[in-house]
This record gives structure tokens, C-alpha cells and sequence, in this order.
């Protein structure tokens, strides 16, 4: 496998030849590729059906200073939001809650707004802010 020679000036040059080297591992690489199970796992999507997107209708719910919940414009109370929200979640499709708070609501208010709004199902959820710093 090595390799000696002699240049004109009388200099021993000695390399190793890596020829043998490359083929063994190009064999050997070969047939850790040919016996390599195949990868036959299939994932199984369902896709949408053509046509019109159904419109997913949208709940804007507001926490004010205070604490008050605003469903849509309208102040409500607790129990009230309770059951918009239970009646929320049972349409189809669930509607979007865009969850906006005022910058002097304190974060307790917001907070129990977002735990009812999960508790009855609703997961679509953002919050939004639209007032200015």
C-alpha cells in the first residue's frame, strides 16, 4: 500500500496510496445502502373538499378598565358572557374570539376572560390591541 520514490536530486518520497482505501469504503457504503430497510410508512391526510370556504364568524370581546367584559360593543356581566360563550361554542363552525384589552384593565380581568373563553372549548383565540402607546 505505500509507495516509494526516489526524485533527481536522490530525495526518498514515500505516500501511501489510498486508492484500495476509497474502493473498500465505497463497497462498503454500497451495501450499508442495500440493506437498508425501506422507509414504506405512509401518512394518511384528508384533504378539504373543493368549494366555497365557509366563512368563520368572528366574536370581538373587549376587558374595559374596570374589569367589565364587552361582548361585541355591549357591556355584559359574568354570567351573561358565560352563556354567550357556552352558545359560542356550540355553533358551527366555532367562531374566532379577538380578545382585546384596555391598558388599564388589570391582569387578573383579562386573565378570567381567557380561562372562560377556554373552559367552554372556544380555542380560537387571539389578542389584539388597537390603541395607541
Amino acid at each position: 500500500m505505500a509507495m516509494t520514490a526516489q526524485n533527481a536530486s536522490g530525495d526518498v518520497l514515500s505516500d501511501i496510496n489510498t486508492t484500495p482505501l476509497i474502493d473498500v469504503m465505497l463497497v462498503l457504503l454500497t451495501l450499508l445502502i442495500i440493506t437498508l430497510p425501506l422507509q414504506t410508512h405512509a401518512v394518511k391526510i384528508t384533504l378539504p373538499q373543493p368549494g366555497p370556504p365557509k366563512p368563520i364568524p368572528t366574536v370581538m370581546l373587549e376587558v374595559d378598565f374596570d374589569g367589565t367584559p364587552v361582548w361585541n360593543g355591549w357591556r355584559i356581566d359574568d354570567a351573561t358572557l358565560d352563556r354567550k360563550l357556552s352558545d359560542a361554542a356550540h355553533q358551527d363552525p366555532q367562531p374566532e374570539v379577538h380578545i382585546m384589552a384596555n391598558r388599564l384593565a388589570r391582569y387578573n380581568a383579562v386573565l378570567k376572560v381567557m380561562v372562560m373563553t377556554q373552559h367552554h372549548g372556544l380555542y380560537k383565540m387571539g389578542l389584539i390591541d388597537t390603541q395607541a402607546y
